[in-house]
């Protein structure tokens, strides 16, 4: 069946008809889509729209984010002829999945843009529908809150990065991906105290109260400790995800703006990633994957491989929870 389905399929970003199930487009042809999943602006039965957020001028090191979105989206056409390991069920099949596209902004306008991001996914999360981002730097991240916590309240952040992003930032008008959360616990969109950040490697004495299980305590401790403090910290709060792609170690994520050693394998992120199944998910995001610095692609297909993953936890939300 794949084999004939493969002789067929082209362009399914556009002429899919079917939301869920597996795609045997080949990986090296047609128009690109997450996943080969349909673009589409309607959301009406959607479970998980994945939307691209290509902003990058917040950072302090290396540009290119911007074009974090495309990559992915190109690096993920390999995921789609099968359902994601370790899983133990199909999520592409079991939820309704579309390409919502990427924000549209005034990339010279840069102090409307966080009000736009908030806007984007306003529309998302007001059909019901979870929102999973792409981006652009870490401070898009900021903005995707401030729409989450006007349906959720404060919720639980856990945070996948290099950097605690605690960094003091007490002006409005500065827009900066290091200090996204600290930002983000002062206009009380995240609980600190139900928050976890993994993989930390670069020193920030203030931290906010966020629990922080730095990339030694994952080595030294092991992927089973990380998981089990993250659901101690967290508990049945609503949660969102933020992956930072530099948590990761260079060697396996190069392609980012400001890369540290010491960092995560991609083993241990995805044996993580599984291991928090039973949260309750209602947003997330993967960020920082800057292409002009990804030689081999490695970075992107790891943003690729993160996505999919939050599209299983979203897909094993307890029956009976409220989205």
């Amino acid at each position: 069946m794949a084999l004939e389905d493969a002789k067929t399929q082209v362009d399914e970003a556009f002429t899919r008809q079917k939301r869920r199930g597996l795609s045997y487009e080949n990986a090296f042809g047609g128009a690109t889509s997450f996943l080969r999943r349909r673009y589409s602006k309607d959301l009406v039965g959607v479970d998980v729209a994945v939307t691209g957020i290509p902003f990058d001028q917040a950072v302090t090191n290396r540009p290119g984010a911007r074009f974090g979105p495309r990559a992915i989206r190109e690096a993920s056409t390999l995921q789609a002829f099968d359902a994601p390991y370790g899983w133990g069920y199909d999520p592409f099949s079991t939820l309704s999945i579309v390409d919502y596209g990427d924000l549209a902004f005034d990339y010279a306008n840069v102090a409307q843009t966080p009000a736009r991001i908030t806007d984007h996914l306003r529309g998302i999360l007001a059909a019901g529908v979870t929102p999973l981002s792409m981006g652009g730097d870490h401070y898009v991240t900021l903005p995707i809150l401030r729409a989450v916590a006007e349906i959720y309240g404060p919720i639980a952040l856990i945070q996948f990065d290099a950097h605690s992003d605690t960094w003091v930032d007490d002006d409005p008008a500065r827009i900066d991906h290091g200090t996204f959360l600290y930002k983000a616990i002062k206009e009380k969109l995240v609980d600190p105290k139900a928050s976890v950040s993994v993989g930390i490697r670069t020193d920030n004495p203030d931290t906010l109260g966020v629990t922080i299980l730095d990339a030694p305590f994952v080595h030294r401790k092991g992927v089973e400790a990380v998981i089990t403090k993250i659901k101690q910290v967290v508990g049945k709060r609503p949660c969102y995800i933020t992956f930072d792609i530099d948590c990761l170690d260079p060697a396996f994520a190069p392609g980012t703006g400001t890369p540290v050693w010491g960092g995560l394998a991609s083993w241990q992120a995805a044996e993580i990633l599984r291991g928090l199944r039973g949260l309750m998910l209602v947003g997330g995001d993967v960020v920082e994957v800057s292409p002009p610095y990804d030689t081999t692609g490695a970075t992107a297909i790891a943003g690729a491989h993160v996505l999919t993953e939050l599209i299983a936890l979203r897909g094993l939300v307890p029956s009976g929870t409220s989205l």
